[in-house]
This record gives structure tokens, sequence and C-alpha cells, in this order.
């Protein structure tokens, strides 16, 4: 079991800790919030196990990992309406509710880790669909992820990495 540090306090200068490096990161525009809240932009504290490995097979090979990896498929989505008994779970689409589709056409989802956090059960309200997964090109904030590069995440993946310690602000 590896765990990860993330040291922050802005989305464009988070660093994780870990196996004795500092890999940059970029996380939500907000920062961390210890009370996130659905669509505040931050990054939730606490300590958030890796759940499993998702990625797009018609772009990149499967990453090495201890957790389960499965492909993405075109019809796949993560609701975020917090109304909807599907709220922070993963959902076919169409679906009736507000969702996210994780077959995006950019590549950040191209490997995409569920991270446990709001899962067990979701709390309407309290945020959804917190991945880490790539960084965007122009290495932009996400909207509350945790997104690393694919070499760093792919490396970190393969080393058996499980858990990320995100401590609360100050």
């Amino acid at each position: 079991m590896i765990r990860a540090l993330l040291k922050t306090n802005t989305g464009s200068d988070a660093r994780l800790h870990c196996i004795g490096e500092e890999i940059p990161a970029i996380i939500g525009a907000a920062g961390v919030r210890v009370h996130k809240q659905e669509g505040d932009h931050a990054t939730p504290a606490g300590m958030l196990k890796l759940r499993r490995v998702l990625y797009r097979a018609d772009r990149v090979a499967a990453p090495a990992s201890h957790l389960p990896v499965e492909p993405l498929a075109p019809n796949d989505g993560w609701c975020d309406d917090p109304t909807h008994a599907d709220y922070n779970r993963p959902v076919t689409l169409p679906h009736p509710s507000r969702h996210e589709r994780m077959w995006r056409d950019d590549d950040v989802y191209n490997i995409v880790i569920v991270l446990g956090y709001n899962d067990s059960p979701p709390v309407p309200d309290r945020g959804s669909a917190i991945f880490l997964h790539l960084q965007s090109p122009d290495q932009r904030p996400t909207e509350g992820c945790i997104a690393l590069r694919e070499s760093d995440l792919r490396r970190l993946l393969a080393a058996g990495l499980s858990e990320i310690d995100v401590p609360p602000p100050g």
C-alpha cells in the first residue's frame, strides 16, 4: 500500500508527495475544502482511497495497477445531480438526470481513477465525480479532482498507489 500526501494552496501549485518524490499536481480552482459542496470547484480534504481505474482503450494502453482496470465505453456517465438516486454513481447514458460524460473529447479522462469520496453512501450536495485523472494541456485547475501528467499517473499506479491524503487547508 502506497499513500501520497497532497500539499497545496491553490490549483496551480499542488504537489503530490509520494515514493520519495514531489510530483506536480493540479487541483480544483477553489483549492482544498473540508466542507466540499457540489459545484464549488474545490478538492475535498480527507483520505481518498483509489477505488478503480477506467481508461479509453481506443486512445491509450491499459495502465498497470493493483486496482481493478476497466475500459470506458461511449455511453458511460457519472450522475452529478444531488436530487437523483444515482447521485455520485456511474450511470449509462442517456440518463434522465444531470450527469457528466466519461467519454470525453479532450484527453483528461483517457485514464481516470475513481476516488473514494462521498460514496459510502453518497450524501446529496457533498460533491460528486471526484477523480484522479490526467492534466489538461494548458494545466488549468480542475472542478475538484486531482490531475497528474500521464507519465506520473502511470508510474504511481504501477508502484501501487492506494490512497491520497488531502489535509485541510491551513
